[in-house]
C-alpha cells in the first residue's frame, strides 16, 4: 500500500525523473529526482536502478521524511535517499531536489572547483558561485555516507535556508551537482541551468580566465528575476 501524498505529487516526480535523459543530463540509470509533502511528512523518490525507459508512476518510493523509513513502494529507493532527506530537513523552503552526474557540472566537482559567475546567464537563477564542498571523510564515508553526503552540502551553506534559495544547487566534491527548488519540477530546472553555466564556464575559461564581471550587472540580473522588485515573466492568468 502506498502512503497518501498530495493530489499531484507523484506524477510531478515521474515526470521530472522522465525528464532527466530527455535532457541530455543522465547516462544509464544515473540520477534521481524527489518532491516532498511536508504536510503528510514524507517525499516521493526514484527506485534505485531503475531504468529511464521502463520508469512508471507504481515504481515510485515513499519515504518517511522524518526517519527514512519506506512507507510506500515495493522497491528500494535511490541510493541517494538520506541526500535528499538531509536537505530537506535542513531546508524548509524547498520542495524538490535532484542529482544528476552531467558531464560539465561533474567536472568542476572532480576538479574541486566552484562554478564562477562568469556572466549574466548565470546570475538569472545563482546569486553566487555554485559553491563545491570539501571532500568527505573517510569516518563520513564508512558510515552513514549518503547522509553525510547531503550533510557536506549543509555545512557548506551554513544552513541558511535563504541563501540555499539565492543560490539553489552545490556541488559535491569528487561526485556531482544537487539541485533545489520550491517543487520537484523546479529543482530539475535549476539542474539544467546549472549544466549549462557549468558548460558556459568551461568554455568561457578556456579562452580566457578573464576577472568577474561587473558586481552591479549580476545584481541587476539576479534582482529582474527575483525578490520584490521582480519583473520578468508575467502572472499565470486567472483561472
Amino acid at each position: 500500500m502506498t502512503a497518501r501524498v498530495r493530489d499531484g505529487l507523484r506524477q510531478e516526480v515521474l515526470d521530472a525523473n522522465l525528464t532527466i535523459p530527455q535532457v541530455g543530463l543522465a547516462t544509464l540509470t544515473w540520477g534521481n529526482v524527489s518532491g516532498v509533502d511536508r504536510e503528510a511528512g514524507v517525499f516521493v523518490i526514484k527506485p534505485s536502478g531503475v531504468p529511464y525507459e521502463d520508469l512508471a508512476l507504481d515504481h515510485l518510493v515513499t519515504v518517511r521524511l522524518s526517519d527514512g523509513k519506506v512507507v510506500g513502494g515495493d522497491l528500494r529507493p535511490s541510493t541517494d535517499t538520506e541526500t535528499h532527506r538531509c536537505l530537506y530537513l535542513a531546508f524548509p523552503s524547498i520542495g524538490g531536489v535532484t542529482h544528476t552526474h552531467s558531464t560539465h557540472a561533474v567536472a568542476f566537482a572532480q576538479a574541486r572547483r566552484d562554478i564562477p559567475v562568469l556572466g549574466t546567464t548565470h546570475a538569472d537563477t545563482f546569486n553566487g558561485p555554485v559553491p563545491c564542498t570539501p571532500d568527505l571523510t573517510a569516518d563520513q564515508c564508512a558510515k552513514d555516507y549518503e547522509y553525510n553526503t547531503g550533510r557536506v552540502i549543509v555545512d557548506l551553506l551554513e544552513s541558511d535556508d535563504r541563501r540555499a534559495s539565492e543560490v539553489p544547487a552545490a556541488l559535491v566534491a569528487n561526485h556531482g551537482p544537487f539541485t533545489w527548488g520550491s517543487t520537484a519540477r523546479k529543482s530539475l530546472e535549476h539542474a539544467i541551468i546549472c549544466e549549462a553555466v557549468a558548460e558556459m564556464a568551461i568554455n568561457t575559461l578556456a579562452l580566457s580566465p578573464t576577472a568577474p564581471p561587473p558586481p552591479h550587472l549580476l545584481a541587476r540580473h539576479y534582482t529582474r528575476k527575483h525578490g520584490p522588485d521582480a519583473y520578468y515573466g508575467n502572472p499565470a492568468p486567472a483561472c
